[in-house]
């Protein structure tokens, strides 16, 4: 009987010690989760990080130098991840912000992407997330890319 109370204590205080996933954390799986997809080629994966009705956008400037936001649909991203030869994408991101307020978050990412192993360019991105019944989903990406600036 001894052992068996000396067990469960023990099992109730190592319990106790285990972090609870916060919402901030499941928002970062979510989009960790994305840019594992992309290293991984797996456009199954990738699919599942994100909403049926989510918008890709990229802020760039066109030949002759103006600003402009090129969007991207979901199915294009995935085609695009498809064709790459596994860890030829490999896009490294710093949690800078996450916020969330019941159903919805936002995270603000740094990052630096490179191609087969050599720096490509660097940005932000934005994301803005919605909580599903299966768990947090991109609903929008925006990002910036630049190859000068990067840290």
């Amino acid at each position: 009987m001894h052992t068996r109370f000396l067990t469960i204590v023990i099992g109730i205080f190592l319990c106790a010690q285990l972090p609870a996933q916060t919402a901030v954390d499941s928002v970062k799986i979510t989009i960790d989760r994305m840019f594992t997809a992309m290293r991984q080629s797996d456009p199954a994966m990738l699919q599942s990080c994100f909403t049926d009705s989510a918008v890709l956008q990229t802020i760039a400037k066109n030949t002759a130098g103006e600003t402009r936001v090129r969007s991207e649909s979901v199915a294009e991203f995935m085609a695009s991840v498809a064709s790459l030869e596994k860890g030829s994408a490999d896009e490294r991101i710093v949690f800078d912000i996450v916020k969330v307020d019941a159903n919805l978050a936002i995270a603000w990412t740094p990052y630096q992407f490179y191609f087969k192993g050599n720096f490509s360019h660097c940005g932000v991105n934005s994301f803005q997330l919605v909580r599903m019944k299966n768990g947090w989903k991109i609903q929008y990406i925006i990002d910036t890319r630049r190859k000068q600036g990067c840290q």
